[in-house]
C-alpha cells in the first residue's frame, strides 16, 4: 500500500486512485486489498476508489490489547480515515467480514453512506452452531498457527470447478495472505462471533444496497443472502453461477461489470 494513516492506537495502510464518487472497498477475513487487485485496476478510472488493509493486515497495525474485538470499533477505525481524506459521503463495499463492518458502518455512520454493498456477505448474526466452529477455529489457530488454519479452509470458499482447474492460483493466494498472524484471525473471529442481527438496519436502509451472491457460496449461503435481499427499500440483486465465496477471483470481470453499474447508479 502507498499511503499510511497513523492514529493514536491504530495505523491503515491504503491506496487512493482516481477522481468522482468515493468508493471504499473492504476486504474479508484471511485477506487483504490486493484480493481486490482486478477491481482496483478496472475501477480506479471511473471513480476514486480506496482500498484499504484493515489493522492487523499488510502493514496496518492495531494494539490488540485495547482495540475493541468487534465490527464496530472496525467501522469506527474506517471513518477515521475517510475523515482524514476529508470524504464526507461514499459508496462502502464490503466482501464477507467486511461486509460485516460495512454494516456496522451503516448503523453508525448512516449520512455518510452514498449507497453500500455486501459482496458474499450477510446481516445474519452468528448461530449458535457457527459461533462454536469459530470458538474451535480460533484453537486450531492458536495450536497450529493461522497460516496452517487458512490453508485449510481457505480452499473451501470456492467453487468446485475453481478448485479443479484453477489449483495453482488458488495455491498462490493462500501463500500470498499467509503472512497474516494468529494474532489478527482470532481478533477478527472474535470480532464477528461477537456481532448482533442487522437485519432490521436493511429493513430501514435509506440508501440502495448491493448484494453479490454466489451460488456455490457455503459461507454466504445463496438461500441466507436472498431471505435478506428484499428487506431494503431499493436492492440490486446479482447471483453469479458457478462462483463460490471469491469471485474477486473466480469471476472478476463479472463482478467488476456489476460494482461499475452500482457506482454509476449511486451517483
Amino acid at each position: 500500500m502507498n499511503r499510511l494513516y497513523q492514529s493514536n492506537s491504530f495505523s491503515i495502510a491504503y491506496d487512493i486512485a482516481g477522481i468522482g464518487t468515493p468508493v471504499v472497498l473492504l476486504h474479508g477475513f484471511g485477506e487483504d486489498a490486493t484480493i481486490f487487485q482486478h477491481q482496483k485496476d478496472f475501477l480506479k478510472g471511473k471513480c476514486k476508489l480506496i482500498a484499504l488493509n484493515l489493522p492487523g493486515t499488510g502493514n496496518s497495525i492495531v494494539d490488540y490489547s485495547t482495540a475493541n474485538a468487534t465490527v464496530e470499533y472496525l467501522a469506527e477505525v474506517v471513518n477515521e480515515l475517510l475523515n482524514h481524506l476529508e470524504i464526507e459521503k461514499c459508496i462502502l463495499l464490503g466482501h464477507s467480514m467486511g461486509g460485516y463492518i460495512t454494516l456496522a458502518f451503516a448503523e453508525l455512520f448512516p449520512d455518510k453512506l452514498m449507497s453500500f454493498g455486501l459482496i458474499h456477505s450477510t446481516a445474519f448474526a452468528d448461530c449458535e452452531e457457527k459461533k462454536i466452529n469459530r470458538l474451535k477455529g480460533i484453537d486450531i489457530m492458536k495450536e497450529y498457527g493461522a497460516a496452517a488454519f487458512l490453508k485449510t479452509t481457505f480452499p473451501n470458499l470456492f467453487s468446485n470447478e475453481f478448485k479443479k482447474t484453477q489449483h495453482p492460483l488458488l495455491e498462490t493466494l493462500i501463500s500470498q495472505f499467509s503472512y497474516i498472524t494468529t494474532d489478527a484471525c482470532v481478533y477478527y473471529y472474535q470480532a464477528m462471533i461477537a456481532r448482533t442481527d442487522k437485519t432490521n438496519l436493511l429493513r430501514t436502509a435509506a440508501v440502495p444496497v448491493l448484494f453479490v451472491i454466489g451460488e456455490e457460496d457455503i459461507a454466504a449461503p445463496m438461500a441466507d443472502v436472498l431471505q435478506q435481499a428484499y428487506l431494503p427499500a431499493v436492492s440490486y440483486v446479482h447471483i453469479l453461477k458457478n462462483v463460490g465465496h471469491m469471485s474477486m477471483v473466480e469471476a472478476p470481470e463479472k463482478l467488476n461489470a456489476i460494482l461499475e453499474e452500482f457506482i454509476l447508479f449511486s451517483k
